[in-house]
């Protein structure tokens, strides 16, 4: 039941992000700064389908680079190489951060180098995951 309310506490906060990134002020040129904060919100709607934990909070999004022309590059884990959404997940972060405005384009490379392990949830993850 904890985890039934946790999801759907989580799906509440996806439709707040994706609301408050729809609603921020079209800046004519925004900063490298605030697209990435914008970028960082939206990784936030989207979340590991397995565990209820967003994908930015898991830990799983290593790096966020931006050029000049705004074209973003990620680069992401996943909780194993046998993650049963290796396919679709970077699919999902290409189409959902291409939605913030000010992005020419996206892409998403997956690496495995670290690996991933829990050390590299926030500590709001491991809270919602009782493992504090």
């Amino acid at each position: 039941m904890r985890w039934l309310t946790q999801l759907k506490t989580k799906k509440e906060k996806q439709t707040e992000v994706v609301m408050e990134v729809n609603n921020l002020k079209m800046e004519d040129k925004p900063t490298k700064i605030s697209m990435e904060q914008k970028i960082i919100n939206m990784l936030k709607t989207i979340f590991d389908p397995e565990i209820p934990v967003d994908i930015y909070e898991l830990g799983l999004i290593y790096e966020i680079k931006i050029d000049e022309n705004s074209d973003v590059v990620i680069e992401m884990t996943l909780t194993s190489p046998n993650c049963p959404v290796a396919e679709s997940l970077p699919v999902d972060v290409e189409n959902k951060v291409e939605e913030v405005h000010g992005i020419n384009s996206v892409k998403v490379n997956i690496v495995f180098d670290p690996p991933w392990d829990r050390d590299m949830m926030s500590e709001e993850a491991k809270l919602d995951l009782g493992l504090l």
